[in-house]
């Protein structure tokens, strides 16, 4: 009997402490992100990025976000965004496709999003991106998850 209290109280301990990995990424005035790829292991129940805009810029002037898709949705999400406006973070309202996504932040501002993996499919690509517009162009790097063990590529704080 007391081996099994003993096995509950582990498993009830282990889904209260799921592994959240936890990211950060950076963008500039000169309209990249500093990282070109963000990486999280398979142990990851839940990601969380964080975008600081280490720029000086406001918002309405050259403000970032950081959105989440599938690769092969990119373009497709980034062309609807625009007609959303700054109001929406140049996000259309709604949209099914976008996975995880900040709001739009100015110079020296940062923002914090989190999300389940289990919002995520095996062996799909998926790609991160500016909405601003004419931002997502350049200013996209890829995401991958699950690469069987691999160490994080951005800053993972919580691993």
């Amino acid at each position: 009997m007391k081996l099994l209290y003993i096995t509950a109280f582990l498993l009830v301990s282990r889904v209260a402490s799921a592994d959240v990995c936890k990211l950060a990424i950076s963008a500039t005035d000169q309209m990249r992100f500093e990282q070109q790829t963000l990486q999280v292991d398979g142990q990851c129940t839940e990601i969380e990025v964080t975008l600081r805009n280490s720029g000086k810029l406001p918002a309405n002037i050259m403000g970032h976000d950081w959105v989440l898709t599938k690769t092969s949705d990119v373009a497709s999400v980034a062309n609807a965004g625009m007609g959303a406006g700054l109001a929406n973070n140049y996000q259309k309202p709604g949209d099914k496709r976008i996975v995880a996504a900040t709001p739009i932040i100015g110079g020296g501002e940062s923002s914090t999003v989190r999300f389940s993996t289990a919002q995520l499919d095996a062996g799909a690509s998926y790609s991160y991106f500016c909405s601003a517009p004419g931002h997502f162009s350049i200013m996209k790097g890829r995401f991958v998850y699950n690469p069987a063990g691999s160490a994080a590529v951005a800053k993972n704080e919580s691993k």
